[in-house]
């Protein structure tokens, strides 16, 4: 993956942390950052999938680590970030984008399937901005965290990735006002329907005609791609968003215009 959008180096001598980096909008977040100069710090429960995503950040002439790890466990998290800015000389940028999901009606859901969403989720990305806020503060930095539109859209079978979702958005904004004037941006994104992730092929199986029905729900009339999501991604973390803050940018297309008619239809 490559964008033309942003000149080269943009973020040259930053440091970032990326969560959830080891595949989907993690690993297309992590090689937009590296592409502008960044040096990657990879965590996820995966070592090998962050390996190979460790390699193609080495391949666009940048430098990478790999932290395998559970965004659950705070003290691993503290260590890794402690780690990153020994070996790299600072940290600049925190994404966090380790997620889990998946479809369940509330009825069925049982309690300990609600807990594992939130706990990996919202407890996951508070304990990452935690974790790294006393590196971020030293010479500022930038926050960007991943949510979704399940955030204020009522979604069928997502009543648990919907809560989470929720309190991503607010911990956004309540960390921007608590740590700016530590120098300490925080933001949030909020993806729609993204081609090739995980999260689409769970909601949307092309195989069970959901995917064209939603596809047709669209504004635009097509999926995004990883690669929009990481060109906001590189905006909001670099001077260019340096007034941002506190702020849930949605790119979804449109989708969440229309409510949560599209998926209730696609949900017969």
């Amino acid at each position: 993956m490559s964008s033309r959008i942003f000149r080269d180096g943009l973020l040259a001598g930053r440091v970032a942390l990326v969560t959830g980096g080891g595949s989907g909008i993690g690993r297309g977040i992590a090689l937009g950052l590296a592409q502008q100069g960044a040096k990657l710090a990879l965590v996820g429960r995966t070592a090998q999938k962050l390996e190979a995503v460790a390699e193609e950040v080495r391949g666009v002439g940048s430098e990478a680590a790999v932290h395998a790890l559970d965004v659950r466990d705070f003290d691993a998290l503290q260590s890794a970030v402690n780690e990153t800015a020994k070996v790299f000389g600072g940290l600049d940028i925190v994404v966090c984008s380790a997620a889990g999901n998946f479809i369940a009606p509330a009825a069925s859901l049982s309690a300990n399937g609600f807990k594992a969403v939130i706990d990996i989720d919202l407890l996951g990305t508070f304990n990452t901005c935690r974790a790294a806020f006393e590196q971020l503060s030293v010479r500022g930095g930038s926050i960007l965290s991943v949510t979704a539109t399940q955030a204020w859209v009522p979604t069928p079978l997502q009543c648990h990735a919907g809560a989470a979702k929720a309190g991503i958005a607010k911990l956004t904004q309540d960390l921007a006002l608590e740590w700016g004037k530590s120098k300490v941006r925080v933001n949030a994104i909020a993806p729609g329907p993204i081609d090739d992730t995980e999260g689409m092929r769970r909601l949307a199986p092309t195989e069970s005609g959901a995917r064209e029905q939603l596809t047709a729900k669209m504004p635009v009339g097509r999926f995004g791609t990883v690669q929009e999501i990481a060109d906001l991604a590189v905006f909001l973390c670099s001077d260019a968003a340096g007034f941002i803050t506190g702020t849930t940018i949605v790119a979804d297309g449109g989708q969440s215009l229309m409510g949560a008619t599209g998926f209730l239809e696609m949900m017969g």
